[in-house]
């Protein structure tokens, strides 16, 4: 996985990157505890730990990193890693039975793991953020929705279709105005104030209307 995202820096055939869960169970139920148990002797050596933690997490920072837009489709269980790569994507559409857990806690580690902290206090403010990462509790797609975490729902089936057309959308749009667009949401999220925000969005609007010019329709 690190290697896609990796390469997806310098891909600019892929314009927009949909991300789902494979198989009916769920979209991802986190970290392998069978797989994390079995190498319990190399985890218990701080320096192999601390190596196999930060290359978990770079993983979400390597999806905000990608230059492409990213559509997470989610059915089932989001939880632990599973729901940071949620959090870490651009858009998110669920089905109805899609739950949500920052499980870190449940396993006696702390409640804010893999850039869960980062995210989820941006995405839906800090107040309710604290209660999901302390808590470790699941919380339902209704939820999801009213914390205003969510783009839409639809029904499973038509999970795939519905972002492929959104996807399709995007793509119909100037590449380069949609690098651009990623980057400056994220840089925005960061930014000391309003005039630092305005200032990369007037950068990227000069650029693309040089480069490219205007439409005179819509």
């Amino acid at each position: 996985m690190e290697e896609f995202w990796r390469l997806r820096l310098y891909d600019k055939d892929t314009r927009v990157i949909l991300l789902q869960g494979a198989g009916e169970k769920g979209f991802c139920a986190g970290l392998d505890m069978k797989y994390t148990m079995e190498n319990a002797k190399q985890m218990s050596d701080p320096v192999e730990f601390y190596k196999f933690q930060a290359r978990l997490g770079r993983l979400n920072m390597a999806m905000r990193r990608a230059p492409q837009p990213i559509i997470a489709l989610v059915h089932g269980a989001a939880a632990g890693e599973g729901f940071s790569f949620v959090l870490a994507s651009d858009i998110r559409i669920i089905s109805p039975d899609a739950r949500f857990c920052a499980a870190y806690i449940n396993i006696g580690l702390g409640g804010a793991d893999m850039a869960c902290s980062y995210l989820l206090p941006r995405l839906i403010g800090a107040g309710r953020a604290y209660e999901i990462m302390y808590l470790g509790e699941f919380i339902s797609s209704q939820e999801a929705v009213d914390l205003g975490l969510i783009s839409r729902v639809v029904e499973r089936p038509a999970l795939y279709d519905t972002g492929l057309n959104m996807a399709k959308k995007m793509a119909a749009r100037n590449p380069l105005a949609l690098r651009l667009t990623k980057e400056v949401i994220n840089m925005n999220i960061d930014a000391g104030g309003m005039e630092q925000a305005l200032n990369m969005e007037d950068r990227n609007q000069v650029l693309l209307a040089m480069a490219f010019g205007l439409k005179s329709t819509v």
